[in-house]
C-alpha cells in the first residue's frame, strides 16, 4: 500500500533549477569549465554551486579572491547560462504541478536573475508565477533567508504559513532559517533532513481547500 504524506501550507515558496526545471546539464558545463580555468577540482565545485548566487559559489570557493573578480565571473557565466538551454527541460511532474497552483498563493524564489529565470521557466514551458524573487531582488544569497522572507511578504503571508520547495543545502538551509517548513525535492535533497521528501513533483498532488489551506498530498 502506498503511503501518503499531507502537508499544509497558505501560500508556497518554490525554488526554480532542480526543483521546476532540471538545468542540470548547464550547470554542469558551465561550472566545470570555470573550475578548469581557477585550476579547481571540479567534483569538489560541484558540491557547492548548487542553490547559491554565483559569485557566493566564487568566494566559498576562493575566500581570498577579491569580490569584483566573483562579481565579474558571475556576469559571464550568467551571460553563458542565459544563452545555453541544451538540455534544460522540466522535473517530471512540474508542468501538471505548476498548473494546479495558477490560482493559489506561490512565488517563484530562485538565485537566478530575472533573464536566466525567464529563459529556463521558458525552455521548461513552465508559467512563470506573478511573484518572482530573484538575484536583483536580494541582497543576500542562498542559505541567507532574505529571498524566502521577501517572497512570503509579498504574497501578504507569515513566513509560518508558508512552504520552501528545495533541492540544495543553501536552499534548504534558507527556508529553515526563514521558520518555514521544506519539502525536499529530488536526490541531492533527501540527505538534507528537509521536512518532508519527494522524488519528482510526480509524488505532489496538490488540494485546494474552500478555507484558504493548500494541501499537498505526498506518496512516497
Amino acid at each position: 500500500m502506498t503511503a501518503v504524506t499531507t502537508l499544509t501550507a497558505r501560500a508556497l515558496l518554490l525554488d526554480m533549477d532542480s526543483t521546476l526545471v532540471n538545468s542540470e546539464a548547464v550547470v554542469e558545463r558551465c561550472w566545470r569549465r570555470w573550475a578548469a580555468e581557477q585550476g579547481l577540482d571540479a567534483d569538489e565545485v560541484m558540491t557547492v554551486v548548487h542553490g547559491r548566487q554565483g559569485w557566493a559559489t566564487m568566494a566559498a570557493l576562493l575566500p581570498d579572491r577579491p569580490m569584483e573578480r566573483n562579481v565579474a565571473d558571475n556576469r559571464r557565466m550568467l551571460a553563458q547560462e542565459t544563452s545555453d538551454m541544451d538540455g534544460v527541460v522540466p522535473v517530471p511532474g512540474a508542468p501538471a504541478f505548476m498548473a494546479a497552483l495558477a490560482r493559489l498563493p506561490h512565488a517563484l524564489v530562485t538565485s537566478a536573475d530575472i533573464a536566466l529565470s525567464d529563459a529556463r521557466m521558458g525552455a521548461a514551458g513552465l508559467p512563470m508565477p506573478a511573484v518572482r524573487i530573484t538575484a536583483e531582488s536580494v541582497s543576500a544569497s542562498k542559505p541567507d533567508p532574505e529571498g524566502f522572507l521577501k517572497g512570503a511578504a509579498e504574497l501578504g503571508f507569515a513566513p509560518e504559513d508558508c512552504l520552501v520547495f528545495e533541492d540544495s543545502e543553501a536552499g534548504i538551509e534558507a527556508g529553515r532559517a526563514a521558520g518555514m517548513r521544506v519539502l525536499g525535492v529530488g536526490d541531492r535533497a533527501a540527505a538534507l533532513a528537509p521536512t518532508a521528501h519527494v522524488r519528482d513533483l510526480t509524488r505532489v498532488r496538490v488540494e485546494a481547500r474552500a478555507d484558504g489551506v493548500i494541501a499537498l498530498h505526498l506518496t512516497d
